[in-house]
């Protein structure tokens, strides 16, 4: 196999997290290009599948993140292409990417994770909205969190503390799509766990403490240097550690995913771990927690992003 592969970054798009995605995108690009490997990137674009058909790179690196890059569309068409690229493949990132479908997958293979409800945006205007509100407050007295059903980077994202909070939050939500997740809000330690597959399979990487200085870990937060402290490995006991990296496993598992994801987990206060979200293709900027992870646990980005390409084109 050639030392230095051709590879194609794949970056920006038009999603709403297209800046990210570009952050992303540059830092494979200098990783890989620090050990002398022939890497270019190519934005998502009307001219993307024209030119990778055309060129035929030997690995691509689908550095997307948000719809463009998450909800399998691209990578199914890459897979009917057959172009090898790194990440899961279509159908188990679609998966990933519905987080009411990746709950139901993740409760039903023996993991926690918070009661919630999905509410489409059609049914919240047939039935009434105080009607749906009301019967969402009795379901859930306590805090909850509003998300949208699928998208990342907590775009959309809202903790609710009172309850006259709930019609803005949803508004909110589907401003991102057409689906909301309602969720009961664990208190706890918010956690970022990583999985890496070696050539002796997937392994839990060190789980990274989130303490946004707002208290709510949003967008902002993720990626404004110093809005949010990070603890790597996180200050959990052994047990707990143990605990959030067997969650995070069995996502990826259950899942169906390939090459690295990373979940989103709260440990409660006896130390059990809850499942949140995982993503199939984790940022990888400067405020990124895979990264993070890979550097506690003394791994060079450079050489874990080419043992990843190689994994891509063993197959």
């Amino acid at each position: 196999m050639d030392a230095s592969p051709d590879v194609v970054v794949l970056s920006g798009g038009i999603s709403h997290e297209r800046d990210v995605s570009l952050r992303s995108g540059r830092r494979v690009v200098d990783a890989l290009n620090r050990l002398g490997w022939r890497v270019r990137a190519l934005d998502s674009d009307s001219h993307l599948l024209p030119a990778l058909l055309e060129q035929r790179p030997d690995v691509i690196w689908p550095a997307l993140h948000g719809a463009s890059g998450e909800d399998g569309s691209l990578r199914s068409l890459l897979d009917a292409a057959g172009l090898a690229y790194i990440g899961s493949h279509g159908d188990a990132a679609r998966l990933a990417w519905d987080k009411p479908t990746a709950k139901r997958v993740i409760a039903t293979a023996g993991g926690a994770t918070p009661a919630s409800v999905t509410l489409t945006r059609d049914v919240f205007r047939e039935i009434g909205a105080h009607a749906a509100i009301e019967l969402i407050q009795a379901a859930f007295p306590g805090e909850v969190v509003v998300k949208p059903a699928r998208g990342g980077s907590a775009q959309g994202v809202t903790v609710i503390d009172e309850p006259d909070r709930l019609p803005r939050a949803l508004v909110d939500a589907f401003t991102y799509g057409d689906e909301a997740l309602i969720e009961g809000r664990v208190r706890g330690t918010e956690l970022a766990v990583s999985v890496l597959e070696t050539e002796d399979g997937p392994v839990a990487l060190p789980a990274v403490e989130i303490v946004p200085r707002s208290g709510v870990y949003g967008f902002e937060e993720r990626y404004t240097p110093g809005a949010t402290r990070f603890h790597t490995p996180a200050r959990i006991g052994d047990e707990a550690a143990a605990a959030a990296g067997e969650l995070a496993l069995l996502a990826h598992r259950a899942l169906g995913l390939r090459h690295l994801s990373r979940s989103d987990l709260v440990l409660d206060a006896d130390g059990r771990p809850w499942f949140l979200e995982t993503n199939v293709m984790p940022g990888l900027t400067e405020t990124s927690l895979l990264p993070m992870a890979l550097k506690a646990q003394g791994r060079d980005l450079g050489e874990t992003y080419a043992a990843l390409t190689r994994l891509a084109l063993a197959g």
